[in-house]
Formats: C-alpha cells, sequence, structure tokens
C-alpha cells in the first residue's frame, strides 16, 4: 500500500464522518463537502492503484 492509497482512504472517510456529522445537525452545506471528500478520497486511492499496479507489471517484466 502506497501514500496515495493510504491518504485517500483517510480522506474517504473523513468525509463520511463530515457528512454523516453535517446530516446531525442539519447543515447541508457540510454535508456536501463530506460528500466532495469522499469523491476526492476515492479518486486519490484510484491513483495509488493505479501506481501500484504500474509498480507491479514492471517488477515482473
Amino acid at each position: 500500500m502506497n501514500k496515495d492509497q493510504v491518504k485517500g482512504v483517510v480522506k474517504d472517510i473523513a468525509g463520511k464522518v463530515q457528512e454523516q456529522a453535517g446530516k446531525l445537525v442539519g447543515n447541508k452545506e457540510q454535508q456536501a463537502k463530506g460528500l466532495g471528500n469522499q469523491v476526492a478520497g476515492k479518486a486519490e486511492k484510484a491513483y495509488g492503484d493505479a501506481k501500484e499496479v504500474i509498480k507491479d507489471a514492471v517488477k515482473h517484466v
């Protein structure tokens, strides 16, 4: 697991917490920010996943 994968997972989880906190207090802006962070986290993790695939492919060449 590389740093991009870890940072992506952390950002996704933080976004979920932020979204739920927004729901709890009725703050739509907070919910939207949380959803945005989840999307960003998933994208960062996918980038990290791609880097791992490439690194593994290069090792096996």
